[in-house]
């Protein structure tokens, strides 16, 4: 049995979608991607950049949203003719996002797509991962879809999967990409077997640990907060070392936290990566973990100062400003994400010819103005690290105290065990709290398990660790 457009009861099959073939020579999957993509002349990858950066200005007027924030700052389609002439473009956000979903429920003007589209091709929907109101619908287009799964293959390469690795995915399963994007990549790209158990809130982590034991399992994919807290159920419930399940690597997003500890839990080399839900995987580290190189035949992206908008020099923090140039079903140009990262100056020795970033740090939409000084509670992380009488789980309480009004953080810390003497580790945290974060802050020692309620460490992949209730009907 056929299947037409032009068939009273047409379905658009996916395999028809999309010519493969020619997708493959557009962006290699893997093993083609080392030694062909990875392998280009600098020149030859911007004159692949240029190119698909000018189909996505086309695709771009096409699209209400952009149009209208185009034309608000007086742009005019030509007026964009190379790559060089991007910084003309303005910048939007995710404020920008939610100001077309309002305007335009339930899905906005900001993408060139919409559900009635399934009629011509297949689409998926996924949507951001937001705490409030309804999430951020995007639907993708089958190029969009298989070109993501793709550059999750070329991740997964990166940092040493192999076919036939069993790949336990503790990433949430659900409306967002989280679990379901790596399970795309696997299957379909990477030979390895993806094994989907989602976080502790899916599969409980006692259960996810004895699957790791019984099934053989050598690659563990999450975030650090959950990768941690399935090393210490493993030690201190199950009377298991961690260490000894055989972990090879663990897959994660590493942010400012560091990877030392993690990979002295579990026996295994950390590597770091870097993605969003409008765009998809955009950098994975290599090998190397010399910083993560930017998939720069699908993307173009810049470090701008975040007051100014200008570039940043090669090596200095700024604010990340990202351009698909991939995406149909909705591209994004010059989409301020508020990540803060910073160019590697140096060429990794892998022979990678993409640029690399040093790390993600923080948000700028996370960042605490405290008493003048800007504080990332990213940071509290990195200031427990190294400190013995604590499991290293926190959490930041920012309050505004006082008949004065004045900002106060307060920084719960879990304690390894009750035998702990809390006063002197409230002392010594406070000290290293202000050496760090250049702010003076309140630390309060807690028992073991108790931050659990605020953070959801056992329960979901993305853990949480600022409240701020400054802002809040007070108390």
């Amino acid at each position: 049995m056929d299947n037409h457009p032009h068939d009273p009861d047409h379905v658009p099959w996916y395999f028809r979608s999309l010519d493969f073939e020619q997708l493959w020579r557009d962006y290699p999957p893997p093993p083609n991607f080392a030694h062909m993509t990875a392998r280009l002349s600098r020149d030859e990858l911007r004159a692949k950049q240029e190119q698909r950066f000018l189909q996505t200005m086309k695709r771009g007027w096409e699209i209400p949203f952009f149009q209208r924030h185009w034309s608000e700052h007086g742009m005019q389609p030509g007026d964009i003719r190379t790559l060089d002439d991007l910084r003309k473009v303005p910048v939007y956000d995710v404020h920008d996002i939610r100001r077309s979903i309002e305007r335009n429920p339930p899905f906005g003007d900001f993408m060139g797509i919409s559900p009635e589209d399934g009629k011509r091709m297949p689409l998926v929907l996924q949507t951001s991962g937001g705490t409030t109101g309804l999430p951020r619908p995007m639907l993708y287009a089958p190029q969009d879809r298989e070109t993501m799964a793709i550059l999750g293959a070329r991740r997964l390469a990166m940092h040493g999967v192999r076919p036939g690795d069993m790949v336990l995915v503790t990433l949430s399963l659900g409306l967002g990409n989280g679990g379901m994007a790596p399970r795309e990549a696997m299957w379909r790209y990477s030979g390895a077997v993806p094994v989907m158990t989602g976080s502790g809130a899916n599969t409980p982590t006692r259960r996810q640990l004895e699957i790791v034991k019984a099934w053989g399992i050598k690659v563990l994919l999450g975030f650090p907060a959950y990768l941690r807290h399935m090393a210490l159920v493993a030690r201190d419930e199950m009377g298991m070392d961690p260490r000894s399940l055989g972990i090879r690597l663990l897959g994660t997003h590493l942010g400012p936290e560091q990877r030392e500890p993690l990979e002295e839990l579990w026996g295994a080399k950390a590597f770091d990566m870097y993605g969003t839900h409008e765009s998809g995987m955009l950098a994975a580290e290599c090998t190397q973990q010399t910083g993560m190189h930017v998939m720069e035949d699908a993307f173009h992206l810049e470090i701008a100062d975040p007051d100014t908008g200008k570039p940043v020099p090669d090596g200095e923090k700024g604010t990340v400003y990202i351009t698909t140039l991939y995406k149909y079903g909705a591209p994004q140009i010059r989409f301020n994400v508020n990540d803060i990262s910073a160019w590697h100056t140096s060429a990794c020795p892998c022979g990678n010819c993409m640029r690399r970033l040093k790390a993600i740090f923080g948000r700028n939409d996370n960042m605490i103005k405290l008493r003048g000084v800007n504080v990332f509670p990213e940071a509290v992380g990195a200031a427990l690290l190294d400190e013995p009488r604590c499991n290293g789980e926190y959490f930041c309480f920012v309050d505004r105290v006082g008949e004065a009004g004045t900002d106060q953080m307060d920084v719960w810390v879990e304690v390894t065990d009750d035998r702990v003497d809390r006063g002197p580790l409230q002392a010594d945290l406070e000290r290293r709290m202000k050496e760090v974060l250049s702010v003076k802050v309140k630390v309060t020692p807690v028992g073991k398990g108790e931050l659990d309620t605020f953070t959801q460490t056992s329960k979901s992949s993305k853990v949480k660790r600022l409240m701020d209730r400054r802002h809040t009907a007070s108390r």
